[in-house]
């Protein structure tokens, strides 16, 4: 199966900046009918403005997707403006690169609410519209965190792995619909996550520079969209890591404890 992404319906969460920026321009310059949300209203009507002066179709929804009424008030401008849905691309996310023991449990609310709950809640407001829709899918952007803990980012991995596992079992059932639930497991990334962080007290130094480009993980997504690709995981770090865990996960384990245990030796 090849999807046609000129003239579909998208909702894109998290799309004013990084990532979810990217893939906005990406899915207008393809042709695609976009309502973009974002928390930062004025940052989101920039990006609608420059689309729409380009030709494209692009709608700003402003707000704040862990609220019930704001994820209502998304789905309902979806049905409104463009009679319909087609895609849904769950990317908004937020996280706190801190050990546990020094994270509280506000900080673990908020990165649950924000990756996990917002976007299942939306799925599940999203699902009546989307039988209707023309090769209809639901994107899911988790992490390779999702796929495998990594020390400091306890509650992001944890939510990520929640992502991943609701995305695995929405796949069978959303067969009886006809929708199509991919997931996309992303390695580091030079996107604004790291301006934006709850906390940031991790001992060792990302150096979030080598990372891939927002642009390229945005090409990849649309790329796993039009293939129908199940999971994809971008990124060299990504595919390294996992394939070695998958291999031999007691090896990461000690590489990862030998490194904690250097980074806090005289804590």
């Amino acid at each position: 199966m090849r999807r046609e992404l000129r003239g579909a319906r998208i909702l894109l969460t998290g799309a004013s900046s990084g990532i979810g920026r990217c893939l906005a321009e990406q899915a207008a310059q393809a042709g695609a009918r976009l309502v973009l949300a974002a928390r930062s209203a004025d940052r989101l009507q920039e990006l609608a403005h420059s689309l729409t002066a380009l030709g494209a179709e692009a709608i700003a929804v402003p707000g704040d997707i862990t609220r019930e009424a704001d994820r209502q008030n998304l789905v309902a401008t979806v049905v409104e403006r463009l009679g319909g849905l087609d895609v849904v691309i769950n990317n908004a996310g937020v996280g706190s690169w801190c050990h546990f023991a020094e994270s509280n449990e506000e900080i673990l609310r908020r990165i649950m609410e924000v990756n996990f709950f917002a976007p299942a809640e939306l799925i599940r407001l999203a699902i009546p519209i989307l039988r209707k829709g023309r090769s209809p899918a639901i994107v899911n952007v988790a992490s390779m965190c999702g796929r495998r803990g990594i020390p400091a980012w306890s509650e992001y991995s944890a939510s990520k792995f929640a992502l991943c596992g609701l995305t695995e079992a929405l796949r069978g059932e959303m067969v009886r619909f006809a929708i199509d639930v991919l997931l996309v497991v992303p390695g580091l990334t030079r996107s604004d996550l790291w301006q934006h962080l709850l906390r940031n007290t991790g001992r060792y130094q990302l150096d979030v520079r080598k990372g891939m480009p927002p642009e390229k993980v945005a090409a990849g997504i649309l790329r796993a969209l039009r293939k129908n690709c199940s999971e994809t995981v971008l990124g060299w770090d990504a595919r390294w890591m996992l394939r070695v865990n998958r291999l031999m996960p007691r090896l990461v384990d000690a590489l990862l404890a030998r490194q904690i245990r250097r980074l806090y030796a005289t804590a």
